[in-house]
């Protein structure tokens, strides 16, 4: 677990590297590259919080047994995992909403056709998604 963790971190330095490379050697840049080494600096700055975050926290709960204990009940709570799974379903009917009302505005707007396709695709993606793991659900209860 700690080398994926550092993995992780290392990735997300090489990515914001990449991306500080990006912005000081293309000048001239166009389309894509106009924007994709601030893209990788904000995915790199994300990678690398995450993995030092969990790499830190790790650490500083090893010192502490009984601390390490209470955090793996508590994650392993019943009503916990009820909690979690409850504000998921809440979340994912919002985002149904949101999306649809997102991808209608898109449409009226004219905004650009692959756009508008790839946020149709997305949400399409998880519905479908959700679809699969309620079929998989009802087959096992």
């Amino acid at each position: 677990m700690k080398k994926a963790d550092w993995l992780i971190t290392v990735i997300g330095i090489i990515l914001l590297g990449a991306g500080l490379y990006m912005v000081k050697t293309f000048d001239d840049a166009q389309g894509i590259f106009l924007t994709l080494p601030y893209i990788l600096i904000g995915v790199g700055c994300g990678v690398f919080g995450a993995g030092i975050s969990n790499i830190i926290s790790k650490k500083a709960i090893s010192k502490d047994a009984d601390l390490q204990k209470k955090l793996t009940i508590e994650a392993n709570d019943e009503r916990n995992i009820a909690i979690a799974n409850r504000a998921k379903a809440k979340a994912f009917d919002c985002m149904t909403f949101v999306f649809g009302i997102l991808m209608l505005t898109f449409a009226l707007m004219n905004m650009d056709l692959a756009a508008t396709l790839l946020l149709v695709a997305a949400y399409l993606f998880v519905h479908i998604y959700g679809i699969y793991y309620r079929l998989k659900y009802e087959k096992e209860m």
